[in-house]
């Protein structure tokens, strides 16, 4: 194991990743407040959440919560649902600045994908995102990156997008195109690849067995069968000098 792989199992035990519940609604004016002061300090756009809405997503069990060892709130992120549950968003990522740069969103975006997964087996999730770090966690995760035509087209999500401040961009484009990059999960696409893959691997054994067996079977190289290969041989021989 490498030494970033026990850091990271040793960060891991530290913090306590959790469905969300009515006993921590009071977090939610401070996870607006971090996720609004993160979109200023990075200069991107983002659509803004108010606490209400927060609370909303702890009461529906589509949200997860961070805290250290401590009890200090250390994260979030939540699930939203688009095109009656075909396409699912894992939205509002964020990770207090005391805690960052120890794997944990990573680990917030692993179980709010899991979450997600068991909430909405068949959905397609996916991302709009500008972070690299997201991306690289995304794409850890399964994600592709996809054009935007392959995003769920329902006009609530893209409402959303409203208080963003790259809204003109992705209006002007026709909601085609804009600064984020978009990232797809599609779990029966991955079932058909994983699927495939099984497929090859059953037809490279079976290939393989018949190599091995074809192998085996040849008189000269099996001892039992030599006797009859020399008599054979010797045979064709004579036939050949008569």
């Amino acid at each position: 194991m490498s030494v970033t792989s026990i850091i990271f199992l040793k960060m891991e035990n530290h913090f306590q990743i959790m469905v969300a519940n009515a006993t921590h609604y009071d977090f939610a004016q401070i996870i607006c407040n971090e996720m609004a002061d993160s979109a200023k300090a990075r200069g991107t756009g983002i659509a803004k959440r108010n606490p209400d809405y927060i609370v909303e997503k702890m009461k529906e069990g589509k949200a997860v919560i961070a805290f250290d060892a401590n009890g200090i709130w250390a994260g979030f992120c939540y699930v939203e649902s688009w095109s009656h549950g075909q396409y699912v968003a894992n939205s509002g990522l964020i990770v207090a600045p005391a805690f960052r740069k120890y794997g944990l969103a990573k680990m917030i975006k692993q179980r709010i994908f899991e979450l997600s997964r068991e909430l909405y087996p068949t959905a397609k999730i996916f991302g709009l995102t500008t972070g690299l770090a997201v991306m690289k966690i995304n794409s850890d995760l399964g994600y592709e990156p996809v054009t935007y035509s392959e995003l769920t087209q329902d006009d609530a999500f893209w409402a959303g997008c409203k208080s963003c401040i790259n809204f003109d961009i992705l209006t002007m484009k026709e909601r085609k195109n804009c600064l984020c990059t978009a990232m797809l999960f599609d779990p029966a696409e991955k079932a058909k690849n994983e699927l495939a893959k099984v497929d090859a691997m059953v037809e490279l054994t079976s290939h393989l067995e018949k190599i091995v067996v074809a192998e085996h079977l040849k008189p000269q190289q099996n001892k039992q069968f030599r006797p009859f290969w020399k008599k054979g041989k010797i045979k064709a021989n004579r036939k050949k000098v008569a």
